[in-house]
């Protein structure tokens, strides 16, 4: 079986302020922005890697989702606990620099893990995890 990962989804509150951490601090390229009924898609990724892209949507945009959905999404989201995802760099230390001095919310700096990998964790402007591994 031949599957690869195309696309991951996070959820933004404020397009524009997630576009500036994405494109500006983490040096994704900006792939696809999308309006829609006062609504924004941004498809970002990894220079070189033009197969793997994150979309930054906004949460909860499924019509089929309730009020009550909605507002525990929203809350969820200003905890930091509703998305996150898990990168990778051979350079942890200054990715970890480009990161603090943009700005990005530290939740740990770089450290080695008792289960054998060495990472940091910042939060996005919409409280979304990102969670960087070293790659040996």
């Amino acid at each position: 079986m031949d599957i690869t990962i195309h696309a991951s989804f996070l959820p933004h509150d404020d397009p524009d302020t997630s576009l500036v951490f994405y494109r500006d601090v983490l040096g994704f390229e900006v792939r696809d922005d999308v309006g829609y009924e006062g609504m924004r898609w941004i498809t970002v990724g990894p220079a070189g890697q033009p197969g793997t892209s994150v979309v930054l949507q906004p949460p909860a945009a499924d019509p089929g989702v309730t009020d009550d959905q909605r507002r525990t999404i929203t809350e969820m989201m200003a905890k930091g606990t509703y998305a996150g995802i898990l990168l990778a760099t051979s350079d942890l230390d200054g990715t970890f620099a480009r990161l603090r001095d943009g700005g990005a919310e530290i939740v740990q700096e770089p450290t080695e893990q008792p289960w054998g990998v060495r990472d940091c964790a910042v939060r996005d402007p919409a409280g979304n995890l990102i969670r960087i591994n070293e790659l040996s």
